[in-house]
């Protein structure tokens, strides 16, 4: 179980390495993405709070990489956490995602990103539910449920 010391290793000092990678051009991910999963994966963009209607979705699934369709989340690590986006608790496993520490818009925060393609999923907080204390909060345009 991942808990924000071990987040904030890996942003430090590497990621986990992941069984894979992706990697495409940039007019590959044009033609593979919406224009929103492009915005939102390819060039780090967020989406509105509650665009993609899957905050309140708490059934079983699994959720993998729109991009690559690397698992990224089990539901089990799913929950309503009242901000807008999508939010779980723990990856699906330790090597599904990568941090990367971003310095951006005048504050210090962790950006979540696929380990396999490298797509921008959201951010990571040390404010979830316990036992882990970790909410993922990822914009639903970056997954897919299964």
């Amino acid at each position: 179980m991942l808990k924000w010391k071990d987040v904030i290793n890996f942003a430090n000092n590497g990621n986990p390495a992941p069984s894979k990678k992706v990697i495409k051009t940039d007019e590959q991910w044009r033609e593979q993405l919406s224009e929103n999963e492009y915005y939102v994966t390819r060039m780090k963009g967020t989406e509105r709070p509650d665009m993609s209607g899957s905050c309140t979705l708490l059934e079983p699934g699994k959720y993998v990489c729109v991009c690559c369709d690397n698992l990224l989340f089990d539901a089990d690590e799913k929950f309503e956490s009242g901000t807008g986006w999508p939010s779980f608790t723990q990856p699906a496993t330790i090597e599904a995602i990568g941090y990367v520490r971003d310095v951006s818009h005048g504050m210090e925060r962790v950006e979540v990103v696929c380990n396999v393609c490298d797509a921008h999923l959201g951010h990571i907080f040390p404010d979830g539910p316990l036992p882990t204390g970790l909410r993922y909060c990822v914009n639903g345009a970056a997954m897919k449920k299964l």
